[in-house]
């Protein structure tokens, strides 16, 4: 390990997020300080705000978590609002990091940055060669400019900025309501509904044929404290699972662990999104790092969580 967070004042941005959360968790093993600034505190999309706190509080390390997250009707119904606000949010904390002296800073993105017809499992340099999945290009035009922030930094300025993209995530503290989540969330949410209500279909979005790819939230923390401890270098790293499955086939699992035994109902004229998206893990298992969670595992933890959070 390069970079030992020991001792050292950790900035968690986004630290009330699924991923912010899991990364406090895990951080809690690492001998370090973690910095936390709730939004009442601190607004990532005022510069001035941004500058003077990272110059006040002197993170040696910062994990950028925070970010504008949704899924395809939420990316469909605010485009501006998650190009603008990701976009913003980045800059101002990789332009505050670079003039406090920060140590290290990863930029976190998500597997949409890459084609919509990428080659499959999708490596790192599959960015950029084709058209992205035009219902979330917004959120993915934001985070392929943190990569390239990240890199432009470090190549003009000397600083140790790293980028991670995470695949699709679920676990504690997901986002559950029904108008904003993923697949994950939504769908364990509308099984559990329709278990107390007795009914007799569960009606999921699309044909059910797409495939992807899920990693519990708590794996991809242990992976990014890793890869900020193991990693120097431009580019990004893929972190994921290594696997993937079809919407139907998570669909049933997830029923299972609800205890919904009704029928399973697609609904065709909903969007389907990319029709694969699993991205290649060679390069963070070549490191030394895997998942130690199965998917049935992270999602009977999650609806744990569900039904001790719900209300």
């Amino acid at each position: 390990m390069s970079y030992s967070l020991e001792g050292k004042r950790v900035f968690v941005a986004g630290h009330r997020g699924m991923v912010g959360g899991a990364l406090v968790r895990r951080l809690a093993s690492e001998g370090c300080e973690v910095l936390t600034a709730g939004r009442g505190q601190l607004d990532l999309t005022d510069q001035r705000q941004t500058f003077d706190w990272v110059a006040a509080n002197k993170p040696d390390a910062i994990f950028m978590a925070a970010a504008k997250v949704g899924g395809i009707l939420a990316n469909s119904s605010y485009p501006g609002q998650f190009l603008y606000k990701n976009l913003i949010m980045q800059a101002n904390i990789a332009e505050a990091a670079r003039l406090a002296g920060t140590e290290k800073l990863m930029l976190l993105g998500s597997s949409c940055i890459y084609p919509k017809m990428a080659p499959q499992p999708i490596e790192e340099d599959a960015l950029l060669t084709g058209p992205l999945e035009p219902t979330n290009q917004w959120y993915a035009i934001a985070k392929i400019a943190g990569i390239m922030l990240g890199d432009s930094y470090r190549a003009e300025y000397g600083c140790d900025f790293i980028s991670a993209m995470p695949t699709n995530l679920y676990g504690i503290g997901d986002n559950f309501d029904l108008e904003t989540s993923h697949v994950v969330p939504a769908l364990m949410r509308k099984a559990h509904e329709a278990k107390l209500a007795g009914a007799k279909q569960l009606v999921m979005w699309g044909t059910g044929t797409p495939r992807r790819e899920f990693l519990y939230a708590d794996d991809c923390a242990d992976a990014l404290v890793f890869l900020m401890k193991a990693y120097s270098a431009p580019g990004h790293v893929n972190v994921g699972s290594g696997e993937d499955l079809e919407i139907r086939e998570l669909t049933r699992l997830i029923c299972e662990v609800v205890g919904f035994e009704g029928e399973i109902v697609a609904d065709p004229t909903k969007p389907d999104g990319t029709p694969r998206k699993l991205m290649a893990a060679d390069k963070l298992r070549a490191m030394g790092w895997s998942p130690k969670t199965s998917l049935r595992d992270g999602l009977a933890k999650t609806y744990e969580w569900f039904l001790a959070n719900r209300a």
